[in-house]
């Protein structure tokens, strides 16, 4: 952080090809306390569904980048099908943030504020 940059995106790009490589998901808590909430720390890899997200901003991701679902659905179906599948990305993240007993993001990012004290 003192070389200057904004934030961190956390990725295992590549990571499918190797077995045993570790989830972006179990690399994202040790970088999200390192950080303290100095920048945004993002994540990325592996988001296919709303839980997906959820569990990540849960353990502390500010936000979380949504890569090959989309291009799935822009080559299945355009602009349209891009649209429709995240769409149903949110509406799988509200059904997620419901089930977990959140009625807010908000509610989750105090959920992990309370667990990192």
């Amino acid at each position: 952080m003192e070389a200057g940059f904004d934030g961190i995106v956390v990725s295992n790009h590549g990571g499918r090809q190797l077995d045993g490589a570790i989830a972006t998901l179990q690399a994202l808590p040790p970088i999200v306390e390192e950080v303290a909430g100095r920048v945004p720390v993002l994540l990325d890899s592996g988001i296919r569904s709303g839980g997906d997200a959820l569990k990540a901003l849960a353990v502390g991701a500010t936000a979380v980048l949504v890569g090959r679902p989309y291009v799935y659905g822009l080559a299945v179906g355009g602009e349209a099908g891009a649209r429709e599948v995240l769409q149903n990305l949110l509406a799988d993240f509200d059904l997620a943030l419901g089930l977990s007993g959140c009625a807010s993001l908000a509610d989750v990012y105090n959920m992990n504020t309370a667990t990192r004290r």
